[in-house]
C-alpha cells in the first residue's frame, strides 16, 4: 500500500511564531518537499508548545543527536521506523518493558547489555524466548515480538 502524497504547506499558512522560527528556510521554503514542509511545520508547533525548560531538553537532545556518527544515526532511524510500524499495543509493550529496564539498578543495566552485546546470535534468541517465557509467567501474556534484547543507552 502507497502513503498518500503530503499536501505542501504554504508559508502564508503559518503562524507569525511559526515563520519566526523557520525564517532561515523562507527563501526556499515553496521548494522544500511537501513532506518536509509538513514535518517543519508540526515540530515548530510543538516547539512553541514547549515550556523553557523543555526547550532546553529538545536542544540538547538534538545536539546529541547531531553528534553521533551517521552510520549510527542511520541505524537509530531504522529502529524508530520498525517500532513505528508496529501495532499501537505492541508499542506500549515496548515502552513498558523499556520503563522496566529503566528502574533497573545502573549496574544491572549495565551487565544485561553487556552480556548481550557479547552473546552471539543464537545465544541473543535464546535470550529473547526465556525472556517471553518470563513474562508469560509473571503477567500472563507474551512479551512483544518488537522487543530483541535489553534496550540499549538512550542518547536522547
Amino acid at each position: 500500500m502507497v502513503a498518500p502524497a503530503a499536501a505542501p504547506v504554504a508559508w502564508q499558512s503559518l503562524s507569525p511564531e511559526q515563520q519566526r522560527l523557520l525564517g532561515h528556510l523562507a527563501p526556499q521554503w515553496s521548494s522544500l518537499p511537501p513532506q518536509r514542509q509538513q514535518s517543519l511545520a508540526l515540530g515548530s508547533a510543538r516547539w512553541l508548545q514547549m515550556n523553557a525548560q523543555q526547550q532546553q531538553e529538545a536542544r540538547g537532545r538534538f545536539e546529541r543527536w547531531r553528534a553521533l556518527p551517521p552510520g549510527q544515526r542511520d541505524m537509530l532511524r531504522e529502529r524508530w521506523e520498525r517500532f513505528r510500524a508496529l501495532p499501537p499495543r505492541e508499542q506500549d509493550a515496548v515502552r513498558q518493558n523499556f520503563r522496566r529496564f529503566q528502574t533497573l539498578p545502573p549496574q544491572q543495566r549495565f551487565d544485561l547489555r553487556q552480556r548481550w552485546e557479547r552473546a552471539t546470535p543464537q545465544q541473543r534468541a535464546q535470550m529473547v524466548q526465556r525472556a517471553r517465557e518470563h513474562m508469560r509467567g509473571e503477567e500472563g501474556r507474551e512479551m512483544r515480538p518488537g522487543m530483541r534484547g535489553p534496550p540499549r543507552r538512550s542518547h536522547y
